[in-house]
């Protein structure tokens, strides 16, 4: 186990989009969060998630672009990138409906899993996959 100089803490989920303001404003519509802030660059911008915050930069920025390499997008709806964000609600359906009503594209309606979990999916403004899904009890 690691020492508590070492331990890490999930801090930020970053997702890199094509306009900032409307995706915040997107998820806080059709998932139910607050906006902690938007800068005012209109570059970044935090929901209020817990203890691990959901923020929103700009596809590209020459600050890391650089450094980290360019964002590459999905090349076509067939293709999803390699992170998907999931939350979980007590009540999936509803969850689902409304993200849908508020713009989310529908991929798969809710369905019960066999490992005891209610699932559903949809993709943000951006093409993110995001997963509507009820807590997985022990």
């Amino acid at each position: 186990m690691a020492s508590g100089a070492v331990r890490p803490k999930l801090a930020y989920i970053v997702c890199y989009v094509k306009d900032v303001p409307k995706s915040v404003a997107f998820y806080a519509d059709a998932f139910g969060y607050n906006v902690r802030r938007v800068d005012d660059s209109q570059k970044w911008a935090e929901l209020d998630t817990g203890s691990t915050t959901i923020a929103f930069t700009a596809l590209h920025q020459r600050e890391t672009d650089a450094l980290t390499g360019e964002v590459q997008l999905p090349k076509s709806p067939r293709e999803r990138g390699p992170v998907e964000i999931c939350f979980d609600y007590d009540d999936v359906d509803a969850a689902y409906r409304r993200a849908v009503e508020k713009g989310a594209v529908p991929v798969s309606a809710p369905e019960q899993k066999n490992w005891g979990q209610k699932v559903g999916y949809v993709r943000d403004v951006d093409g993110i996959t995001v997963r509507l899904g009820s807590h997985v009890r022990e």
